[in-house]
């Protein structure tokens, strides 16, 4: 007998995990490509003979607007996967005169080198028989259909794709590998881990390891956030941080460092909005040492302020800060500090209110107190 609540929960199992307003983006987005596609071709047509859109196209669309970020959906795998396939079919239509062999031969061919030059689109095996199912005319069109009308398509198509994904609809499109940008991983799930996880299960998952990584990785934070509780940044901050701005004097900002023994210090504007950051290591990358010459004696000419009209050293903090600096919100969890910290090398965190203004500034220190008060007490209440 039929599980009719089953059978209900397995027909209402939701596929795609769209919001509304990303459904109905991808339709529209869908039907704009495949008009602009088809009168493309249309006009772009030798004649009446060429067919204008091949009918895969509309199951490359769904991919390449539903699941963009698929290594399925990826400039290379279309293109390859439709071109060759084509070429495939073509060359099975042409040698073999039995349809069921040709079919099979072509998209058995086509999935064989797809594989082998690494450009899998399930759609190119449609575009493989298509030729096949065409019939006689394919014999005079010959492989001239590969050109016109499965390249001309694909050309088009995938001009819209990248304009629609990448600057209409905000998708990372395409996907490009940052791997070797990238410092190298401590904690956590890293890319490498994610990779032999996949590699050991020997079957294909429809999503690039880059944002599996990253899935896991924000799966990790939330789990970590609520075991800890609601730490945020503002409970753990250091308040009273001396900070200095634009126009502030080299020789008096390292003062100020060298009083309080920072390593570090935020630069800000009038309104204490975060414009920068200064490390020792912006002071003594213009040191410029001679084989015989002291390091106090040049840094002491480096820090103080030259009495000439021109120079060629930094005279003041805005000249040598560092102007891509990461800030945090104080409301941010604390395990947002963690892969800032353990993962990208940062050993400060400047911290800002809801007006963008600095408050205050997290150590490794301070993270590292906080994660072990935090372990002393569950232990403490077990």
């Amino acid at each position: 007998m039929i599980n009719i609540s089953r059978l209900i929960r397995f027909i209402i199992v939701e596929p795609v995990n769209l919001s509304f307003k990303g459904k109905l983006f991808s339709i529209v987005s869908s039907f704009s490509t495949i008009l602009v596609m088809a009168l493309a071709t249309q006009k772009l047509s030798i004649g009446s003979a060429y067919p204008i859109i091949v009918a895969s196209m509309g199951a490359s669309a769904v991919i390449l607007f539903i699941i963009p970020h698929s290594p399925l959906a990826q400039p290379w795998s279309f293109l390859g996967g439709q071109v060759v396939s084509a070429i495939i079919g073509v060359s099975c239509a042409l040698w073999f005169g039995n349809i069921a062999l040709a079919s099979a031969c072509a998209v058995g061919g086509s999935i064989f080198a797809m594989l082998l030059l690494r450009c899998l689109h399930p759609p190119g095996a449609a575009t493989a028989i298509a030729p096949i199912l065409v019939g006689d005319p394919i014999h005079a069109m010959g492989y001239g259909f590969v050109l016109i009308p499965v390249s001309l398509n694909v050309m088009i198509m995938l001009a819209m794709v990248i304009v629609i994904n990448r600057w209409l609809l905000g998708h990372d499109y395409p996907t490009i590998s940052d791997n070797g940008n990238k410092p190298a991983q401590k904690t956590g799930i890293s890319n490498q881990d994610v990779k032999q996880a996949l590699k050991s299960m020997d079957t294909f998952v429809d999503v690039s390891p880059r944002d599996l990584q990253k899935l896991l990785v924000d799966a990790e934070a939330r789990s970590f956030k609520r075991f800890k509780g609601n730490i945020t940044c503002a409970d753990i901050m250091v308040s009273d941080v001396p900070a200095v701005e634009y126009g502030t004097d080299v020789e008096e900002a390292w003062m100020i460092m060298h009083k309080q023994k920072l390593k570090a210090m935020p630069v800000i504007d009038r309104a204490r909005r975060v414009i920068g950051i200064i490390t020792w290591n912006d002071f003594f990358k213009f040191v410029d040492l001679g084989a015989y010459e002291s390091f106090q004696d040049r840094f002491r000419a480096f820090i103080r302020r030259t009495p000439d009209v021109s120079t060629d050293k930094p005279e003041s903090v805005g000249h040598m800060m560092t102007s891509s600096v990461t800030v945090l919100p104080e409301d941010a969890h604390i395990a947002d500090l963690i892969s800032l910290m353990s993962t990208q090398g940062y050993r400060q965190i400047p911290i800002i209110n809801n007006e963008k203004r600095l408050v205050g500034m997290i150590y490794q220190a301070d993270l590292i107190a906080a994660l072990y008060d935090e372990q002393l007490a569950s232990v403490a209440g077990q």
